[in-house]
């Protein structure tokens, strides 16, 4: 059945096919399956390194990027395949402060891997967009969170719209000040 919002859905629910990638990018959550996704992405050979980005988060008792190595390790991802980025609060210091540690540490991907939300996904895919190179090709692995959010389901039930709702606006919102800093 086709609905009027659609157009939401294929917006926000990025995925796209995967290949092999210099680097597999993992914005901060406290949920499992974000990291989960990328160990099972190392492990088929697909990214030599995962970098996990995040700082405090009120839900945890450490950083989103301690949380997601803690993950990582266990699931028999070596610790000189996790690279660290423990400061971000948000999505957009997450791809700006992952670009920074790639570039201290001389790793300039042709090629990267987003694991992330599948609701999450538009946000973090133009996020990265923004502060990596031009060149960088993305592909996107989306997972589905806690929440259960799916895009087949996600306008049936009022906590699954507010959830996706509040990312197109944030979308806006991320835009907008980029956008502006462009125009200086």
């Amino acid at each position: 059945m086709s609905y009027p919002f659609d157009c939401i859905t294929d917006f926000i629910f990025v995925e796209t096919e995967v290949e092999p990638s210099d680097i597999i990018l993992v914005p901060g959550c406290s949920q499992p399956q974000l990291m989960e996704r990328a160990a099972e992405l190392y492990h088929q050979g697909l990214a030599p390194y995962i970098l996990p980005s995040g700082g405090r988060n009120p839900n945890i008792r450490t950083t989103e990027w301690d949380y997601l190595r803690e993950v990582g390790l266990s699931l028999g991802v070596p610790e000189t395949a996790i690279l660290k980025e423990d400061k971000a609060l948000n999505t957009f210091q997450n791809s700006k402060n992952s670009w920074e540690v790639l570039e201290l540490a001389g790793i300039k991907p042709k090629r990267a891997i987003i694991t992330c939300k599948n609701y999450h996904a538009r946000r973090a895919l133009l996020t990265y967009q923004i502060h990596f190179p031009a060149e960088t090709t993305f592909f996107v692995s989306p997972v589905v969170d806690k929440t259960g959010i799916t895009k087949d389901n996600w306008y049936l039930d009022e906590n699954k719209i507010m959830y996706v709702m509040d990312e197109v606006e944030k979308i806006g919102r991320y835009m907008r000040d980029f956008i502006k800093l462009l125009q200086k």
